[in-house]
């Protein structure tokens, strides 16, 4: 049993590095803390408690937990530092040696963080405490609104696809979920917060039932049933797992949005198979195709990384002819990191830094090209629109059920709400369409 008279009136401040599935456990790892009466620090208050939630994606994250880390002890003297997430699992006892921390802790342990704080007494020095990945097994539930107004659903964990340029797999272990019925209570309690778009976010969603017996379209047949939830986004689905009854399934449900984010990371075969990937360019372009049969407007973000071992010059145009003739919304672009431990290094060829700069700009620019044609063809439109209270005096934003960005004037009154709007002309920084609220 815990003892959390320690925790009353005590302070945290909360960072978190990485993906929407950390932000996402960083939110419930807030909530257990509050629930043991710790309150959030104000604004340029000495926290009590510091937590660091770290992404290990590439080496350029690495050093960003580190920076943050520090920054954080100097910030909060004496505060109990504990440090969790991906670089945690991975490197802990580097993580434990930096000064000021007190605790590191494992994919395992995060979500029992609180039995691990003891009397927030500080460490002589840091204590890491981690599981070797292969004993992995525990999934821990989360479904946190955070500062925004969507929340984030976490239904799966882990990957057992050992891609040769990742160590997402050593970092959270192999593949694993929680139940249909305990994704759908979560998810009824969402809505009943005033909750009315849930973002389905994990590691590799698709994947979803390895440890229960079900599938990832169970999962969303049963969510599209919730009341008060009008909008699911499935954040991002491996190609090979997006099947056509899940497609033919969003484009008639009540509440899963025309908007898919996969990712492909080349659009070159040769490369593709020296990074493991599961799939070919060919059956990439045929979900592609599928989605915009169904639906049309669908909004398409696709993952790309530039610059991995192997991707040759050649190699590199192909996958750009390939890119450049996708019906696509928008790319989001990484530059190969190498990662110590993984497969690709075993891969001959190198790209420069300079050459995978190159390459970086010339796919963002392609990019912006296909995402400002496709909000082009929407101007003049009426669309619904969920929006987000602004800050300051700055406009309003929401989201089409199509992911298009759209500002309207400020009116806090509508947070929340899903309003019709009339789009407009793009906004000065082509971010966003202007849009004039329909009454």
């Amino acid at each position: 049993m815990i003892d959390t008279t320690v925790f009353q009136d005590k302070t945290a401040v909360y960072y978190t590095l990485g993906c929407k599935l950390n932000f996402s456990e960083t939110s419930t790892i807030g909530k257990i803390l509050r629930e043991a009466g710790v309150r959030t620090a104000r604004k340029g208050e000495k926290a009590d408690i510091c937590v660091v939630n770290t992404c290990s994606v590439t080496e350029m994250a690495d050093k960003k937990c580190r920076q943050a880390i520090h920054r954080l002890v100097k910030q909060h003297p004496g505060a109990f530092v504990v440090v969790t997430g991906c670089y945690a699992q991975l490197k802990p006892g580097d993580v434990a040696k930096i000064d000021g921390v007190d605790v590191v802790l494992g994919a395992e342990q995060k979500g029992e963080l609180l039995q691990y704080l003891g009397n927030l007494q500080k460490h002589e020095k840091g204590e890491a405490i981690t599981t070797a990945t292969k004993d992995i097994r525990s999934f821990s539930p989360s479904c946190s609104r955070g500062d925004r107004t969507r929340f984030f659903l976490k239904v799966q964990d882990g990957c057992d696809y050992f891609c040769s340029y990742c160590t997402i797999p050593f970092a959270r272990g192999r593949s694993r979920n929680g139940t249909i019925a305990s994704m759908v209570e979560q998810a009824r309690q969402a809505a009943a917060e005033g909750g009315k778009e849930i973002v389905l976010t994990g590691v590799n969603i698709g994947d979803f039932g390895k440890t229960t017996g079900e599938t990832f379209f169970d999962l969303v047949q049963a969510l599209d049933q919730i009341e008060g939830i009008e909008r699911y986004r499935i954040s991002s689905i491996e190609p090979n797992l997006l099947t056509d009854e899940i497609i033919e399934f969003v484009s008639h449900s009540r509440s899963f949005m025309p908007h898919f984010h996969i990712p492909l990371q080349s659009g070159c075969d040769e490369v593709l198979k020296l990074m493991r990937r599961r799939y070919d360019a060919a059956l990439f372009a045929s979900k592609v195709k599928k989605i915009k049969e169904v639906m049309p407007d669908a909004f398409i973000g696709v993952d790309v990384i530039v610059g991995t071992r192997g991707e040759t010059a050649e190699f590199f145009e192909q996958a750009y002819r390939f890119i450049s003739g996708l019906d696509v919304t928008q790319l989001h672009v990484f530059s190969y990191s190498e990662r110590p431990g993984t497969q690709a290094l075993k891969i001959d060829y190198v790209v420069s830094p300079e050459e995978k700069h190159q390459r970086s700009q010339r796919l963002l620019a392609l990019s912006d090209e296909k995402t400002q044609a496709f909000y082009a063809r929407h101007i003049g439109q009426t669309m619904s629109v969920l929006l987000e209270k602004s800050k300051g005096s700055t406009p309003m934003h929401g989201f089409t059920k199509n992911y298009i960005r759209v500002e309207v004037e400020s009116d806090n009154s509508l947070d929340n709400q899903v309003v019709n709007v009339r789009l407009g002309d793009f906004n000065e920084d082509k971010t966003a369409l202007k849009g004039t609220i329909l009454i």
